[in-house]
């Protein structure tokens, strides 16, 4: 089963090396989409999840995690063919929505899935503390891997940089190709991430015998997963803090493009800010690491809230060219925050139940997500309401008010729940 570890990080690497990310927001415009209808395939993709995610990773705990993450490998493979290759025109948001569907869909099948089968195939003695190390060399590979991504998906969606390349080769390209070729290259790693789940090994803990009830077994794993979640008062309160951490800050990672457009950035800076991101990811491992081994939960997640309530508020200010100070506390707090989760989750979760669980991890961050798209869909549909003739940019500027008002009510919601106890239930 040792193999199954190198093979978990190859695959989460390959998976998430999405060369437009540096880019994410403007290409979607770029492609003849609108604000709402961008924020609109946002929703449609965490609504997805929302729907695929639970059931998945029941199915999982039965049938075996191999087939649920070869099953996103493949998903992933489809997904990026159809974003490749939709045409520009009025076939282009419907196919666009289909494409969100499937990713979605990817995502939730391999969400919790490869977590539990590389967990699984870790010796029992000391499992705990392996695991911690096979996350910080996950973050590791993870951040380097990004900062290649980062500077490639930027330099390949900028049109000047690839027709000087092209014209060094006697080659002439058009600019809605110029504008696809990260797509392109993400289709292009969809290939190994396919083959690395291939090549994954069920482990023996979950190599259960098959029966005729595999959908009753999953029914009954869904309510044991939803009991043990809402039961336990560190799961929920672990939970709840992730999903306010989470949604916002991925919310902002989505329009981070349209951000540095609003402050000044030219196009081609993107690919350095997101590999900065993945130098940020090395630092983020080794702080995990020591605030884990020194500090509660309750006060590692009173430090990460300090950590995105700060750029939240920065961002207001859309500051020329030194807006970009959010970066940094952005970029650490996000893999930390995925570190103490999966961390936490994986020690409180028996083996029968851990895709499950794991699962409704991802169901929770994708609602607060999903809520968080929606809520941004709606202020900008009511600024753009009032009638003033405004930009895409300047609506967007003007929606960036809501990230830290809305983490402020949700931050002073769990402490309130929280005095209302004797004792907070995450440091139980």
């Amino acid at each position: 089963m040792s193999r199954n570890i190198p093979l978990f990080i190859a695959f989460r690497v390959f998976f998430n090396a999405r060369f437009y990310y540096p880019v994410l927001g403007v290409l979607f415009l770029d492609l003849g989409l609108s604000l709402e209808q961008y924020a609109t395939l946002n929703v449609i993709w965490a609504a997805t999840i929302l729907l695929v995610e639970i059931p998945s990773g029941a199915l999982a705990d039965v049938i075996g995690r191999r087939w649920m993450v070869s099953l996103a490998g493949l998903l992933m493979v489809a997904e990026m063919a159809l974003f490749a290759f939709a045409p520009i025109g009025p076939w282009l948001f419907p196919l666009l929505i289909l494409n969100r569907i499937i990713s979605g869909t990817a995502e939730a099948c391999a969400s919790g899935a490869d977590e539990a089968l590389a967990y699984d195939s870790l010796p029992k003695e000391g499992r705990d503390e392996r695991w911690r190390c096979v996350l910080v060399n996950l973050m590791r590979w993870s951040s380097g891997a990004f900062f290649i991504v980062m500077i490639t998906g930027a330099l390949a969606f900028d049109r000047h940089f690839v027709e000087a390349v092209a014209g060094l080769c006697g080659w002439h390209i058009g600019a809605g190709i110029t504008i696809r070729w990260p797509v392109y290259l993400t289709l292009a790693t969809s290939v190994p991430a396919f083959l690395c789940a291939l090549a994954m090994r069920e482990p023996p803990t979950n190599q259960q015998p098959r029966t005729q009830h595999q959908v009753r077994e999953a029914l009954e794993n869904i309510l044991g997963g939803a009991r043990f979640v809402f039961s336990s008062p560190r799961v929920r309160w672990l939970m709840l803090c992730a999903v306010l951490f989470d949604s916002l800050v991925r919310l902002f990672l989505t329009f981070a493009s349209n951000y540095y457009r609003l402050i000044g950035l030219p196009e081609f800076v993107n690919g350095f800010l997101g590999s900065l991101y993945a130098l940020l990811g090395f630092l983020a491992a080794v702080l995990a690491q020591r605030m884990i081994s020194h500090l509660k939960p309750a006060m590692i997640f009173t430090t990460l809230g300090i950590l995105v309530f700060a750029p939240l508020v920065g961002l207001c200010f859309a500051t020329p060219i030194w807006g970009l100070w959010v970066v940094i506390p952005i970029g650490l707090s996000m893999p930390m925050m995925q570190y103490f989760v999966s961390s936490y989750l994986n020690e409180w979760t028996e083996s029968k139940l851990r895709a499950t669980v794991l699962s409704f991890r991802g169901v929770a961050l994708n609602i607060g997500y999903a809520f968080a798209g929606i809520g941004f869909v709606a202020v900008a549909s009511s600024i753009r309401a009032t009638g003033i003739d405004l930009s895409e940019t300047a609506v967007f500027a003007k929606t960036l008010l809501a990230l830290p008002i809305a983490f402020a009510l949700g931050s002073l919601i769990l402490m309130l729940a929280a005095c209302g106890k004797r004792k907070a239930p995450i440091e139980n």
